[in-house]
């Protein structure tokens, strides 16, 4: 059963999975035997193996040596460790693109990217492709019966490094992908409206990749790009997914990269072909919330599930090895990132990796057995948290509620951040988090749900910065504010088609007549200019010629250029409400702005505790709910909620206190 289809989603045992990457080929035999002992008595559950195997099962063409994989797989099987078994194809070894060097990644500027690091292979290299899916047939056919498989892992975070190639076999693969997309080259000149600076084509054979140019390039061409792309990953997926089912039924997934610099796939249109949705995720402290960002990834990940519970597949315990400042995490801190993950629907939290390696890029990076050993801090905390994953054993198959839906793409991500745009001081994911942080922050719980899903159900939708939309898409916002629901929209919505055709007739296009008004001109800001609204609100970064049809003012700008224009604006729209937001105000503005909104929408927090530094989630089950209290403070909080706390074992009567940077999970007999 697909995650999404609104059914139980098979997962790889019951309660809170606990589990790790485990990288044998990096150590000797003597340490796979203390390894797993260890496991055992961290309470590791489910262990990714032969993720980067490759080099290791075959030393040339046909030679496959399974041996060592056969060890470990028995080892970890004796010791009732389950196993989530990588089919290897992750990185090529050195003998394939020594052989094949037509294997290789060539990137924008038509350079080639070699080996010596990861995914050095094309998506579309038919080459790779067939001695990949040859090495995923023969780990399938060996290991495809084993009663230790619980889970397929399909390669490695595809797409990471190479989801966008521009070799010959990605142009030919891009041509035939459009050629199936538009039919005729008529057609496909439409849609790039090619008319402009003389690019019509009179040939599929004429169509390259958007390698670089001396100007900007086509918009439509990127975009497209970024389709084909996106599919042709899907694609090779598949193909791995059809040489493990020759020889096995186990759930077979591939872990997403839902995180705020990763943006090449469109996991909307992957999440259907996942028996499983998994995600990896890791603190970005380049970011200015980086614990908010955690969130927001992990309710999209739930979204991508449809509500169904799914994997955290890769965590890190402390630091990574990756950004400019490699943060180590505070005591406390990665158990309540983790149960951060779980209250928003996770069943299963695993790391990246189990033990840290002491060569290779990654020696840096933080592990749940550290390189100082058992004897630290990391290592006592990976225990406890083992230990407290096994006391919320319960909580599992449970799902998440929310009563506000956020309208997020992929393909307007793409869009909105083009090349040629109104203002590079703005980008999608930026106002994405705005407005998802001011709900965070409210206390309110979160969907993330695509373009045109359902929005049945949902008392508030937020809808920030949807550039691109289609018609259908756009009528599901605008016909849900008709016949009763409320929506808060946000500036450069509705503004280009899926062909990133402009609609004319004014902005915000698709939403224009559901929201009462009409915008003439975009007007940026640079960076350093401040503006004052007559309600008293800072604002910044963008504002717009705007004027009402039916809607009312709520606030204006007060000085410069835009002085008396509407910058927020509300109207009633059938039996529902739309907001219109037409400016970048300040985090404590933005968060005013949307609690009267949510107020008027009827959606309250589910505990007054919750904001800025407490989370208050809450899980729901048939006859039970389990309210998760995530303090990030560094001060006791009581929170007013009564039933048994499932981590100390206490009963909560009228309230919980929940100390300093810690968590507390109170189940409820009766959910409302």
């Amino acid at each position: 059963m697909n995650a999404t289809t609104g059914g139980e989603t098979p997962f790889v045992h019951a309660g809170i999975a606990f589990g790790c990457d485990y990288n044998p080929e990096q150590w000797s035999p003597e340490v796979w035997r203390e390894d797993v002992e260890l496991m055992r008595q961290a309470g590791v559950d489910l262990v990714a193996v032969n993720i980067f195997g490759w080099s290791q099962l075959q030393r040339g063409p046909g030679e496959f040596d399974f041996a060592d994989l056969d060890t470990v797989i028995e080892l970890l099987h004796g010791a009732g460790i389950r196993i989530n078994l990588g089919t290897g194809t992750a990185s090529a070894p050195p003998w394939l693109s020594h052989a094949h060097p037509e294997i290789l990644p060539v990137v924008a500027d038509g350079t080639t990217r070699y080996p010596g690091g990861r995914q050095a292979w094309c998506p579309s290299s038919p080459v790779f492709r067939e001695h990949a899916l040859a090495l995923v047939d023969a780990v399938a056919e060996r290991y495809g019966s084993h009663p230790a498989i619980a889970l397929w892992h399909v390669s490695n975070e595809l797409g990471c490094h190479n989801a966008l190639c521009y070799d010959e076999a990605s142009a030919a693969a891009f041509r035939s992908w459009l050629q199936r997309r538009y039919i005729t080259i008529d057609a496909l000149n439409a849609a790039w409206g090619t008319s402009f600076w003389s690019q019509r084509y009179g040939d599929w054979a004429e169509i390259l990749p958007p390698l670089l140019t001396l100007s900007s390039r086509n918009p439509m061409q990127t975009i497209d790009f970024h389709r084909f792309s996106s599919d042709e990953l899907l694609d090779y997926y598949r193909g791995e997914v059809t040489a493990i089912r020759r020889h096995s039924s186990v759930p077979v997934t591939t872990n997403f990269m839902v995180t705020a610099h990763i943006r090449n796939l469109d996991y909307w249109s992957w999440a259907p072909e996942m028996d499983v949705i998994a995600n990896d995720h890791y603190l970005d402290h380049r970011l200015g919330e980086p614990v908010t960002e955690l969130s927001f990834a992990a309710d999209l990940t739930r979204g991508l599930s449809g509500g169904a519970p799914w994997l955290l597949m890769e965590s890190a315990t402390s630091a990574v090895n990756w950004q400019p400042y490699n943060i180590a995490k505070e005591p406390g801190e990665f158990t309540r990132n983790s149960l951060s993950h779980v209250a928003r629907g996770a069943d299963g939290i695993c790391f990246f990796q189990w033990r840290a390696s002491v060569q290779g890029s990654e020696k840096f990076h933080s592990a749940m057995l550290p390189h100082a050993g058992t004897d630290s801090a990391v290592w006592r905390e990976v225990v406890e948290l083992g230990s407290i994953l096994n006391r919320l054993g319960e909580v599992a198959g449970s799902r998440v509620v929310a009563d506000v839906a956020l309208v997020f793409s992929w393909e307007s991500w793409w869009a909105f951040d083009g090349e040629s745009r109104p203002s590079q001081g703005v980008d999608y994911l930026q106002q994405v988090h705005a407005s998802y942080g001011a709900l965070r922050d409210l206390g309110l719980t979160v969907d993330i749900v695509a373009p045109g899903a359902s929005l049945e159900g949902y008392r508030l939708v937020v809808v920030p910065a949807l550039y691109m939309v289609s018609d259908a898409q756009a009528t599901v916002v605008n016909e849900h504010i008709a016949q009763g629901g409320h929506a808060l929209v946000t500036f450069f919505s509705g503004i280009a088609d899926e062909d990133d055709r402009v609609r004319l007739g004014g902005y915000p296009g698709a939403f224009r007549d559901a929201l009462g008004v009409r915008v003439e001109e975009f007007v940026p800001l640079p960076p350093e200019v401040r503006v004052t609204l007559d309600s008293g609100e800072s604002a910044r970064l963008w504002g717009e010629r705007l004027s009402t049809t039916t809607a009312s003012v709520v606030s204006r700008f007060s000085e410069g250029a835009l002085a008396g224009i509407p910058a927020f604006t509300r109207n009633e729209h059938g039996a529902g409400v739309a907001w219109y937001l037409a400016t970048v105000l300040e985090a404590d503005a933005l968060r005013e702005l949307f609690g009267r909104v949510a107020s008027e929408a009827g959606v309250v927090p589910f505990s007054d505790a919750a904001g800025h530094d407490v989370e208050v989630v809450r899980r729901v089950a048939e006859g039970r709910s389990y309210a998760f209290v995530i303090n990030h403070s560094h001060s006791a909080i009581e929170v007013q909620v009564s039933g048994r706390e499932l981590i100390t074992g206490a009963d909560a009567v009228g309230s919980v206190t929940v100390p300093a940077g810690a968590v507390r999970v109170v189940r409820q007999e009766s959910a409302s």
